[in-house]
């Protein structure tokens, strides 16, 4: 599992990404991460992430299949997100605003600090 430099510790109050949504990019990452390594990158207990994984695959947005212990998943990139608010949005258009690959987190990490973003810098 990639280093969790820049991760936050532990938050509350409200945020903008749900934790199914968490757990997800978690997985897109890495498809055959554990469990134990998604609860720590998404700061939950490996309890909540179980039950998550099991919404996640009820409704049919992710499986996994089993090697020994070790489980590799398959996200349902195509599959339209359940809000009516984000009718005709992908898993995958989500994804690609919360993953980011390898070189993209070590340039954050290294990032100076940010500066307000003018409309126009928004994709």
């Amino acid at each position: 599992m990639p280093c969790m430099v820049g991760v936050p510790e532990s938050h509350s109050g409200w945020t903008f990404v749900t934790n199914h949504a968490r757990v997800l990019a978690a997985i897109a990452d890495n498809p055959n991460v554990r469990i134990r390594d998604i609860a720590a990158r998404c700061r939950l207990t490996e309890r909540a992430v179980q039950r998550i994984i099991a919404d996640l695959e009820q409704d049919g947005y992710l499986s996994h299949t089993r090697d020994g212990r070790t489980n590799t998943y398959r996200i349902e990139p195509d599959k339209v997100l359940r809000h009516p608010a984000e009718a005709g949005l992908s898993v995958a258009s989500l994804l690609s605003l919360l993953v980011q690959d390898e070189t993209d987190r070590s340039q954050a990490a290294s990032a100076q600090p940010s500066r307000l973003v003018d409309a126009h810098d928004v994709r």
